[in-house]
């Protein structure tokens, strides 16, 4: 099949997937369509002898699901997300926000490595403590697209949004980053060569892929300034998606922070101070349909990825290992709020909505699937597969319950003459 019948093909049945739950489910359209994906794959299985069902897992296994969304979809979700991130409420946030995706997401991939050595161990499987540590690397990130529509929906005060959903885009950059550096060192401790020093790698992701940003949103904020049209102007933003992604990984920074910071860039220096207001509309109006509809396709792809993933599955660790990463998501965003309480004041239940509101999502997946081929890697992706499903669907589906307990802002006083 070719690249443009099989791009018709998944786009064909996200729509499909898409309306239904519009028409019956009505559930958000990430949890919607991952469940009925969900349902189709199971049912797919059931019938596992027919054409349909070895011709179905053909085709998934063709797509190449880690590359379609590391080199593909998720330039343009990050970008689309921190588009229409304020920056003045993310700067108020800035150190929280700092400590949860650096240090939060550092402790999460440690306390997540040892769990899972630990529980693989008692459970019989052979899974060393290199490789624990990559799992926890790769399901420490949090997707920010499911539980965004959630939140404001339900109308969640503005602070606890920005956390969240601040948190979510940079620890998806760094998260890669912490990924890559995990694997390198697991290269070099089985004597594989494992490339780059991990800290030398993790410092050339992590600030060249802020740098680059920067600068890329810059030039970008110049060139719009300088027209007036806004079907260039959003031409301008594209190039910057596609060609800024693909220079990131020629430069070996990381593309994913590179992204975020552009799109923050983009979205407030350049929406108020380059764009007319009728650029501004257009610019909005076309991300949030980009954003919608790759994110559609990305959950549909979640959803029927178990029809390749279900042979030979370990359930038994897979359903350890979704406990285990709460656990964790536990211990390292309640720390980092406890020890941030001493200056910044959170209100209640705000850790219970940074642990049941971080969702896993495509990225994990996508991480996992890079990983070299052999038993490591297919408990990995077990497990992996396993958490982000939970997540999606069950804690999707309930993390509205734990926000409505987060007590409304104070109102400000209004000031004096």
């Amino acid at each position: 099949m070719g690249l443009f019948d099989a791009f018709a093909l998944v786009l064909t049945v996200t729509a499909l997937f898409g309306f239904v739950n519009e028409r019956w489910l009505k559930l958000p359209t990430p949890i919607g369509v991952t469940l009925i994906a969900l349902l189709t794959s199971i049912g797919l299985l059931v019938f596992g002898d027919s054409g349909l069902t070895h011709w179905a897992q053909a085709f998934l296994g063709s797509l190449n699901f880690d590359a379609l969304l590391l080199e593909g979809l998720l330039s343009f979700l990050l970008f689309a997300g921190s588009l229409h991130v304020d920056l003045e409420d993310l700067a108020r946030q800035g150190w929280p926000i700092l400590v949860l995706a650096t240090v939060g997401v550092l402790v999460s991939t440690v306390v997540v490595g040892a769990l899972i050595a630990v529980g693989a161990s008692l459970l019989g499987y052979a899974l060393p403590w290199g490789w624990a540590l990559v799992f926890g690397a790769l399901i420490s990130p949090t997707d920010p697209i499911a539980v965004l529509g959630i939140l404001r929906r339900l109308g969640v005060r503005r602070d606890v949004e920005t956390l969240v959903v601040g948190e979510s885009l940079f620890n998806d950059g760094i998260g890669v980053v912490v990924f890559l550096a995990a694997v390198s060192f697991l290269g070099t401790a089985e004597g594989h060569g494992g490339g780059s020093a991990p800290l030398v790698l993790f410092l050339r992701e992590a600030v060249g892929g802020l740098g680059l940003g920067l600068l890329l949103g810059y030039l970008t904020y110049r060139l719009v300034r300088a027209v007036d049209a806004y079907s260039v102007e959003v031409l301008l933003t594209l190039a910057l998606v596609a060609g800024g992604y693909a220079l990131a990984q020629a430069l070996h920074t990381s593309g994913p922070l590179a992204m975020v910071v552009a799109g923050l860039f983009i979205g407030n220096r350049g929406r108020m101070l380059g764009m007319s207001t009728i650029t501004r509309e257009h610019l909005d109006t076309f991300w949030e349909l980009v954003d919608e509809i790759l994110n559609a396709v990305l959950f549909v792809l979640i959803g029927l990825e178990v029809l390749v993933l279900a042979r030979g599955y370990p359930w038994p660790l897979a359903l350890l290992a979704v406990p285990l990463v709460l656990v964790a998501r536990w211990v390292s965003a309640g720390s980092a709020i406890t020890l941030l309480r001493r200056r910044w004041a959170f209100p209640p239940w705000t850790v219970r909505t940074l642990v049941w509101g971080g969702l896993r999502g495509g990225i994990s997946i996508a991480l996992a699937l890079s990983l070299p081929s052999g038993s490591e890697r297919d408990l990995l992706v077990s497990m992996t597969y396993a958490v982000v499903v939970f997540s999606i669907l069950v804690q999707g589906l309930t993390v509205g319950r734990v926000a409505r307990r987060i007590p409304a802002a104070p109102e400000r006083a209004p000031k004096g003459p």
